[in-house]
């Protein structure tokens, strides 16, 4: 397997130097000697500040010796990105002496190595440039974790998602106090097994200036740090989660009530919440509840689900009745003060006529901003399904009253009529004249066997009249 040194060589070639060569210049003196900058080395051959090793195999960083590692060093001085994802790095030290050799490092991808091996403080040093950490499906420890963010003062964004982990051990072990890192504002904990919030906010405890947090595919069942957890042996077969949850005013207004699920996230701006086990309702009102929350994505979660199929468009105002705080949901674009409106007299109308003890404490809340409303008037817009008509054939001199379904076709009319007019349905036509429009329009054929006959607008009081095929049409006028 290649090392790291041994695959840049081979993607960018060895290290080749300039030459400066004197020619002379067509037109100048002879004799003055004319400098000329060649590289060897085309733009190609250059090791670029994003260096990208993907699945290569790479297993070592290649500087064992001094001299291979001033190589190194002199190759990648330059380096600011690396991604070095699925490779098979797996001891601390080989990470460490790449890093080390990439003074200007601000990100680093290391995803899908296997760096179970605890870090030992021997081979850390610091790493004030970087700014990005990706370590998804490394299997990386929290000990490792813990010691890299000691060495990483101005790390920003941290990816920690698929790493098995359901719990959080961010504790420092002499102290047994959580460790604190007050520069990382994302954070990425995707599809890890972790099912309680309480451990949730051990993360906001540790990341006191978090500001973006992706929890997706997690199995978070709800956001109440009192909820027992699957483990726990005080818990019943039949509780749901969140059901001892009782709402404060003090929780209400923002306080620093501990326990409170928002209190270790003053700063959180976004959280993703898509894929996750939330069942309640509750857990959206406790979302309304973090003071910096301004955009959030919730998609395919139970809530949806369970006890009742949501739409689209139902699920949207309900979140945004719900969540006054919230401007973007969902990805969407910038929730707008008229949808805003709109929801939230959609919500009052949803629960007024349910029983107040199944009506939520917002529901109160928008009653108070928009007063009490009418419900709204059902109209329907549908013709009616049968409407009394005259029958005429005047070939006959007869005349008869029906009540016939608008929503039959002229075909199936003429088959009715067969016995009305002793005329066959391929022998027959039919005149339809409006009652209010009779004496400026005249009858008006009904030409299509398969056009249904609301469509010429017939209402009650109207004539419908029967015509043999041979008999001229200048009889009906």
């Amino acid at each position: 397997m290649p090392s790291l040194l041994e695959a840049i060589e081979r993607k960018y070639g060895e290290e080749e130097t300039a030459q400066l060569c004197s020619s002379t210049a067509e037109g100048v003196t002879a004799g003055l000697p004319v400098a000329i900058y060649v590289p060897k080395k085309s733009p190609r051959r250059c090791i670029p500040s994003l260096l990208v090793l993907n699945d290569l195999g790479i297993d070592s960083a290649g500087a064992d010796r001094s001299s291979g590692r001033d190589v190194l060093e002199n190759k990648c001085q330059r380096v600011e990105e690396l991604d070095l994802a699925q490779n098979n790095l797996n001891r601390w030290a080989e990470v460490m002496n790449i890093l080390t050799s990439m003074p200007r490092l601000k990100f680093a991808n290391l995803s899908f190595n296997a760096l179970s091996e605890r870090l030992s403080h021997s081979s850390l040093q610091d790493f004030p440039h970087l700014r990005n950490l990706v370590l998804n499906s490394t299997n990386i420890e929290w000990a490792s974790v813990r010691k890299l963010l000691s060495h990483l003062p101005n790390l920003e964004e941290l990816h920690l998602s698929k790493n098995e982990m359901s719990s959080v051990e961010l504790e420092n072990p002499l102290t047994d106090e959580c460790i604190k890192h007050n520069n990382i504002k994302s954070l990425h904990f995707t599809g890890n097994p972790i099912t309680h919030w309480r451990e949730v906010c051990k993360l906001g405890e540790a990341f006191p200036q978090l500001q973006s947090l992706v929890l997706a595919h997690c199995p978070l069942a709800s956001l109440d740090t009192s909820a027992p957890s699957s483990d726990d042996p005080n818990s019943s077969p039949g509780s749901s989660p969140g059901s001892n949850y009782s709402r404060t005013e003090s929780e209400c207004e923002g306080s620093e009530k501990r326990g409170s699920p928002h209190e270790p996230f003053r700063q959180l701006a976004f959280i993703n919440l898509n894929h996750t086990l939330l069942a309640s309702w509750d857990d959206v009102d406790r979302l309304g509840k973090f003071p910096a929350l301004h955009s959030l994505r919730i998609l395919n979660c139970p809530l949806f689900e369970y006890p009742q199929e949501y739409t689209e468009h139902e699920r949207r105002w309900l979140l945004v009745a719900r969540l006054p705080n919230i401007q973007t949901l969902n990805g969407g674009g910038v929730i707008s003060a008229e949808e805003r409106e709109d929801a939230e007299r959609a919500f009052i109308r949803y629960y007024m006529d349910k029983p107040e003890s199944d009506r939520p404490e917002r529901y109160t809340d928008l009653v108070a901003i928009h007063g009490k409303l009418d419900p709204l008037v059902s109209i329907d817009l549908r013709p009616e399904s049968r409407v009394k008509v005259t029958i005429t054939f005047p070939q006959e001199n007869i005349a008869e009253e029906r009540s016939i379904n608008v929503y039959q076709t002229v075909n199936e009319l003429k088959q009715k009529l067969e016995s009305f007019a002793k005329i066959p349905c391929t022998k027959m036509r039919l005149f339809y004249v409006d009652q209010d429009m009779k004496t400026i329009t005249g009858p008006e054929e009904m030409k299509y066997p398969n056009k249904q006959l609301y469509s010429y607008n017939i209402s009650s009081g109207d004539e419908i009249i029967v015509s043999s095929k041979f008999e001229k049409t200048t009889s009906l006028k």
